[in-house]
């Protein structure tokens, strides 16, 4: 068996083992130790991944470990390490046992990879499912705020629902197929000259719960109250890390799964990716709150993703798919997902810090920023504009690639549509940008910034603006990491 292939994913449960274990034997004052072994554990864990060149599957393709897996074991390892950095001045403020949150957001990082490692539906779904349980006690963790509490009955509850889609949707493939894996799926497939309802409504399940776990409209009525009631820095791993293990899955099961059914599914993807983006950004422009607005525009980023998916393969005139163009569409999926992750982390720390000092989390609460920290005024407002995909930083490169890419497969109507959202949601970045250098100040607290946290900031502003400048030595990664899974017919 080749074990050697996951030996990250072995690290990674014994450092969240670890990480519980001395929470139960480190003091109160030292329990902040617990951030920096997470850290450097995972740090750790991040080099040797990045070492590690072997290839190959587990248990006969129900894991395969290649170049695309290994990217986002890198991806998700990287933002593990982000988001414990962001996490560790609110843990130290409002939780009492940081070994069980730490703990806990490890897990998902182990199911994020093993999510896009999955070559096989059931692999998938426990995959999903750890990483969904996770984030339900993450949501929930400030247990004695009424709003946490909210959220996390409702994503339990919406997310217990979508999960049903998703079991039901496998059982029926299952039963028809005979198979879950993707490769065995795509030739059976192909060997078909129809395909019955019953089959077909099984993949519009599972379609059906990616969408849910995407926040998509309309299965996104979870996304504002949960993004509202979490903690902020599990807002950000939530808006990031659910978004693109899901993504890295329905990729690599639309390319080598049921990339023949294109001509039933892409209709489904498209009347999504616009609802999606329409819907989420005409929401955002109403919301007071930075975290439901944000979640608004998570719900609309989905949209381009969704976009994407639905631009996978091409289906011509007389039925044939093709996936000549399938690489430059995945190499623009992935990049943008790079993109909005170090552009979401940046603006979430942003909020951290505002919301460690002042207690507040509505747009007012930022008024004058800019004033009183110029840095994190700076930072957040680059964040805004690399959302709304402004020149010069990592959102506009990334969108425009995709967008290219989507268009180059002949969807010229949805590119239309995402770019009239994009115009949609510059209005509301803009309103931010607003509140933080031309209104003034109505709340005198004072922002407290450490070094560390400057460093940070810095950090994410330099990785936006690079991504938007200087993209060539990232694209050449995602090229390398999507060779793996995208087969020209």
């Amino acid at each position: 068996m080749n074990f050697h292939l996951i030996y990250p994913e072995f690290l990674l449960i014994g450092l969240a083992f670890l990480v519980l274990m001395l929470d139960f034997f480190l003091s109160e004052k030292k329990k902040y130790l617990l951030n920096w072994v997470s850290i450097i554990g995972m740090a750790f864990i991040l080099v040797i991944a990045l070492f590690m060149n072997q290839q190959g599957d587990l248990y006969q393709g129900l894991l395969i470990i290649d170049g695309y897996a290994s990217f986002f074991r890198i991806f998700f390892l990287a933002i593990g390490i982000v988001v414990t950095l962001i996490s560790r001045d609110y843990v130290d403020s409002n939780v009492s046992n940081p070994g069980e949150y730490y703990a806990i957001l490890i897990f998902t990082i182990l199911a994020s990879v093993s999510l896009a490692s999955s070559g096989e539906l059931l692999t998938a779904y426990v995959s999903l499912e750890i990483l969904s349980f996770g984030l339900y006690v993450l949501v929930a963790y400030d247990r004695y705020n009424p709003v946490s509490n909210e959220g996390g009955v409702k994503f339990i509850l919406l997310g217990a629902f979508s999960s049903a889609l998703l079991l039901y949707g496998l059982s029926q493939t299952y039963g028809l197929i005979g198979t879950t894996r993707f490769n065995e799926i795509a030739v059976l497939l192909n060997s078909m000259e129809s395909i019955s309802i019953g089959m077909l409504i099984g993949f519009v399940l599972i379609l059906a719960g990616v969408a849910f776990k995407l926040a998509a409209v309309p299965f996104h009525m979870w996304a504002p109250d949960v993004y509202e009631g979490a903690p902020i820095p599990i807002t950000a791993w939530l808006s990031v890390c659910s978004k693109v293990a899901i993504v890295a899955f329905a990729i690599r099961f639309l390319t080598n799964g049921i990339f023949p059914l294109a001509p039933d599914w892409q209709p489904i993807l498209m009347v999504l990716a616009v609802l999606t983006m329409i819907g989420g950004n005409l929401l955002a422009l109403v919301q007071k709150n930075m975290k439901r607005l944000l979640a608004y525009s998570s719900i609309g980023h989905a949209g381009y993703l969704l976009m994407g998916l639905a631009a996978l393969v091409r289906v011509s005139d007389d039925g044939i798919v093709s996936k000549d163009l399938t690489h430059l569409v995945s190499n623009g999926l992935v990049f943008h997902m790079v993109a909005y992750g170090a552009t979401n982390f940046a603006i979430f720390f942003c909020l951290i810090l505002v919301y460690n000092s002042t207690g507040r989390e509505d747009i007012q609460g930022l008024s004058g920023l800019a004033s009183k920290q110029p840095l994190v005024a700076l930072v957040m407002v680059c964040s805004l504009f690399s959302l709304a995909g402004m020149p010069v930083f990592a959102g506009f490169t990334s969108k425009f690639y995709l967008f290219n890419a989507v268009a180059s497969q002949g969807f010229l109507l949805l590119v239309g549509v995402g770019i009239v959202a994009s115009l949609i949601s510059l209005y509301y970045y803009l309103t931010v940008a607003r509140y933080l250098y031309i209104e003034k100040i109505l709340d005198d607290s004072v922002i407290y910034v450490s070094f560390n946290s400057k460093l940070i900031l810095i950090a994410l502003l330099i990785l936006m603006v690079l991504g938007g400048v200087y993209p060539s030595p990232l694209m050449d990664l995602i090229q390398s990491a999507t060779d793996s899974i995208v087969k020209i017919n």
